[in-house]
């Protein structure tokens, strides 16, 4: 009798140790359960925060890209003075016109490279800086330049064609096939235009920018016509 009651007693025991240890487990995941949802309502939290700062700010970018054209304006309305011509004063109203959105940051989905040339008279004319850039509010146009080589920047958060004519509008100077800016053809002077050194018949607003493409806009005598630019040597990276 003795022995079984020594067995009872440690059977009694195990089984409440048992318990014990399940009620320890059962602590543990309550425990880890209130960190995991504390958590996640902190992660919600701070969510919220961001988007009442910043309120509609990703339907906007998602907005901004689908306004972006498939098929961009063929034309270009602008400045009718004589050369050389600055970047405009307002840019935002610039890119709109050119039927472009202003973005919070420079696309990813598409991006390319092209180069203008512009001559008048046999002497070139400076494609200023910073066309399609708003350094007031930190917006940027899909299409834009960052300096006055020429190099046109096509940044885009959607495929799409971009047009001659868009960055005229941008840059604010009429373009059509037969005027530049204040420049007429007639009297002995040709507007014409080039892509990779081929003419180019029709309004130059329409010519679509591919990547490397080297355009050429070239005002002047027959004589000033020959030997058009018909490469660019982009930097390494472009």
């Amino acid at each position: 009798m003795p022995s079984e009651s020594r067995k009872a007693r440690a059977a009694a025991a195990r089984k409440a140790m048992e318990r014990a240890r399940q009620q320890e487990r059962r602590q543990r995941r309550l425990i880890f359960g209130a960190a995991i949802g504390l958590a996640v309502a902190v992660i919600v939290a701070v969510s919220l925060v961001v988007s009442l700062d910043h309120p509609g700010s990703t339907a906007s970018a998602h907005s901004a890209a689908q306004s972006i054209p498939t098929t961009p304006p063929a034309t270009a309305e602008g400045r009718t003075e004589q050369p050389p011509w600055s970047a405009p004063a307002d840019t935002t109203t610039q890119v709109r016109a050119a039927g472009l959105p202003m973005l919070d940051a420079e696309g990813t989905v598409e991006h390319i490279h092209a180069h203008l040339d512009v001559i008048v008279d046999g002497k070139p004319v400076v494609v200023p800086a910073e066309l399609g850039i708003d350094q007031a509010t930190g917006e940027i146009s899909p299409l834009h330049t960052h300096d006055t080589s020429g190099v046109l920047h096509i940044e885009s958060p959607v495929q799409a064609d971009f047009s001659l004519g868009q960055l005229f509008t941008e840059w604010q100077v009429a373009l059509s096939e037969n005027q530049i800016g204040g420049l007429q053809a007639g009297d002995g002077k040709v507007l014409q235009a080039y892509v990779n050194g081929k003419a180019v018949t029709g309004n130059p607003a329409g010519i679509v920018l591919h990547a490397h493409d080297e355009i050429a806009i070239v005002y002047g005598t027959a004589a000033q016509q020959a030997n058009p630019p018909s490469s660019y040597a982009f930097p390494d990276g472009l």
